[in-house]
C-alpha cells in the first residue's frame, strides 16, 4: 500500500519553493507515494505548479470548519503522515485528533512533545545549512536518510506554470529584438526582506533600458499604489508597469516567459529560480537573512551581497540597512549583462 504524505508549510511563498525539496526527497525514497501540502490560499498556485506535489489543502478553508468538519476534512487527505515543516499549534493539535499515524516535529515546540510522536532535534537560528536543507532535516523523523548537498537540494525546486500567458503578455514579451532581455524588475517585498530601494530600483532600469533592454515591474496593487510616483517618473524606461495586473498562477507564467528577474530575497525571486530563469538575489550579509541562509536555487540563480562579514549597525536600524544599499546598480547591471536569452517556457 502505497504512503500519503502531508506537509504543513502555511507561511509564505518563498519559504513555500524552499520546501518544495522536501516533497521532492519523498517522491525519491517512496516510489508510488502521494504527496499534499497544507498551506494558505495564497500559495495553492505554488503547489500546483509543482510536479512533486499530487494536492493541496487549503489552511483558509480549513480552519472556519466546525470541528469534526475539520477533522474530517484532514482524515479525507488519508494521509499516514504528516510533516511540520512550518510548526502551527492548530494543525498540530488537529492532526493528532485526526489520528494521523506518523506525526513528525521538531524539538524546539513545546506543543510538538503533545501532539507528535516523531521528534527531530532541529535548529534553525544559528545554523550554517541553507533553508531548503534545514526543511529536508524534518525527513530524520521517518528514518536514516542520507543529506543531500546544496546542488543535489537545488535540483528538486522545480516548477512549472499550469495557466497559458494571456495573448497580451505573451505579445509584450515576444516584442523583444536579437539579444534583447526581458527583465523583471520586483522592488517590494513586503517587509520579508531588506529592501535594496527604489533609488538603486530606478538607475538600474535607467541603466538596463539605455543597454537596449526591456524592463519589466511587478508587484501587487497595494505596492503599485505605494510605487505611482516612482512608476510615473521611470516610466521612460520601463516596457510596463504588471503591478496589481497578475494572479499568482498567470505571475507563474509571465516569469516562465521572461528572461529573468532581479528582487531581494523574496517570493518572486524564489518562484524565477524554480522555474529555471534567471534569478538575481540582493541580499545584506546579516544572519540569519544572509544567502548563506536564504539564496535562490535553480539552474539560472545567483545572488550579489555586499563583502562584510556581518551587517552589525543595520541590525539596529533594519530600515537604513547601509550593507544592501551598498550594492552598486552598475553592479547589478554587469551580472545580468552575462545573462542570455531563453526560450519561453510553455505550461
Amino acid at each position: 500500500m502505497s504512503r500519503t504524505f502531508l506537509i504543513s508549510r502555511t507561511d509564505a511563498i518563498g519559504d513555500v519553493v524552499l520546501t518544495l525539496p522536501v516533497a521532492g526527497r519523498l517522491k525519491q525514497l517512496y516510489p508510488g507515494c502521494r504527496v499534499l501540502l497544507l498551506g494558505r490560499t495564497y500559495t495553492q498556485a505554488v503547489a500546483d505548479a509543482c510536479p512533486w506535489l499530487d494536492g493541496f489543502l487549503n489552511l483558509d478553508e480549513l480552519l472556519p470548519l466546525p470541528a469534526a468538519g475539520q477533522l474530517a476534512a484532514l482524515r479525507a487527505t488519508a494521509a499516514d503522515t504528516i510533516l511540520h515543516v512550518f510548526p502551527h499549534k492548530t494543525v498540530a493539535r488537529l492532526a493528532r485528533q485526526a489520528g494521523i499515524r506518523h506525526r513528525v516535529g521538531t524539538r524546539s515546540r513545546w506543543f510538538h512533545w503533545l501532539t507528535c510522536n516523531q521528534l527531530v532535534a532541529l535548529s534553525r537560528r544559528h545554523s550554517p545549512l541553507h533553508e531548503a536543507q534545514l526543511n529536508l532535516q524534518l525527513l530524520q523523523g521517518l528514518g536514516p536518510a542520507d543529506a543531500l548537498r546544496l546542488p543535489e537540494v537545488a535540483q528538486l525546486v522545480r516548477l512549472r506554470p499550469v495557466v497559458a500567458l494571456r495573448p497580451a503578455l505573451q505579445e509584450l514579451l515576444v516584442a523583444r529584438q536579437p539579444g534583447q532581455l526581458n527583465i523583471i524588475l520586483h522592488p517590494r517585498s513586503r517587509g520579508s526582506a531588506r529592501e535594496w530601494g527604489l533609488p538603486h530600483f530606478g538607475e538600474l532600469a535607467r541603466l538596463l533600458h539605455q543597454a537596449g533592454h526591456r524592463v519589466f515591474i511587478t508587484g501587487t496593487a497595494a505596492e503599485g499604489e505605494e510605487l505611482r510616483e516612482w512608476l510615473q517618473e521611470h516610466r521612460p524606461y520601463l516596457a510596463a508597469d504588471l503591478t496589481g495586473q497578475l494572479t499568482l498562477p498567470e505571475f507563474l507564467a509571465f516569469i516562465a516567459a521572461a528572461d529573468g528577474l532581479v528582487a531581494g530575497s523574496t517570493g518572486p525571486l524564489h518562484l524565477a529560480a524554480a522555474l529555471g530563469r534567471h534569478a538575481l538575489g540582493l541580499y545584506p550579509p546579516i544572519r540569519p537573512m544572509h544567502p548563506g541562509r536564504w539564496a535562490p536555487l535553480g539552474p539560472r540563480a545567483e545572488y550579489v551581497v555586499f563583502d562584510r562579514p556581518d551587517c552589525q549597525d543595520c541590525r539596529q536600524q533594519p530600515a537604513a540597512c547601509t550593507c544592501i544599499k551598498a550594492l552598486a546598480p552598475l553592479q547589478v547591471l554587469s551580472r545580468v549583462q552575462q545573462w542570455r536569452p531563453l526560450p519561453l517556457l510553455a505550461r
